[in-house]
């Protein structure tokens, strides 16, 4: 069997791959997300590419034989098609809240899976509907700092929850990792390898 390698810093990731399996290790490969994120694709292709580049990016340092990757990266996309990421500052957060209120957006994370000489990747994409935020209620949710490290200023897990009307789709998604999806692909990509 492969011995199972996370590659991410993400505690939400880490904490949901334990659904899947509690037999795996962290190494978090260095990789500048910037040419990805400037280089105009869209959302889907975005997150696709910063995945496997950081899977490319642990095989590259960290790789033995008989190990497999997992990375992931999520975007949040406006209503106006603006590719959120983590906001850079408090005012950058209040403008992401703001868009987002009273409007549908959508959560999309890639996943990739990479062993030496193979490397399999895919996205997933979940609906998200907010409520119609107040000023005060966006400074309210800012003020707890939960918005800080999170795609498009929000966590759908943490209190973030309540600007949430509805989704429609994967909620782990939302999170930061489709296990349900993650765990179809890890068995199929263990049969490919002949594991």
């Amino acid at each position: 069997m492969y011995s199972l390698i996370l590659a991410s810093k993400s505690p939400r990731r880490q904490e949901l791959l334990k659904m899947i399996t509690t037999d795996f290790v962290v190494r978090v490969p260095v990789f500048d997300e910037g040419p990805i994120m400037s280089a105009g694709l869209s959302p889907e292709e975005t997150v696709r590419r910063l995945s496997a580049g950081k899977a490319a990016a642990a095989l590259d340092a960290f790789s033995r034989e008989g190990e497999l990757f997992i990375s992931g990266d999520t975007v949040v996309v406006s209503p106006d098609g603006e590719i959120m990421g983590k906001p850079k500052d408090r005012a950058d957060a209040a403008r992401m809240l703001r868009a987002l209120s009273g409007r549908t957006h959508q959560v999309i994370t890639g996943i990739t899976l990479a062993a030496p000489g193979r490397m399999e990747t895919f996205s997933v994409t979940t609906s998200v509907t907010f409520y119609h935020l107040s000023q005060q209620e966006i400074e309210d949710y800012l003020d707890t700092g939960e918005s800080f490290d999170k795609a498009g200023g929000y966590g759908i897990q943490g209190l973030g929850g309540l600007l949430v009307k509805e989704i429609q789709g994967d909620y782990y998604n939302v999170v930061g990792l489709p296990v349900a999806a993650l765990f179809r692909a890890w068995k199929r990509f263990l049969l490919s390898m002949g594991k």
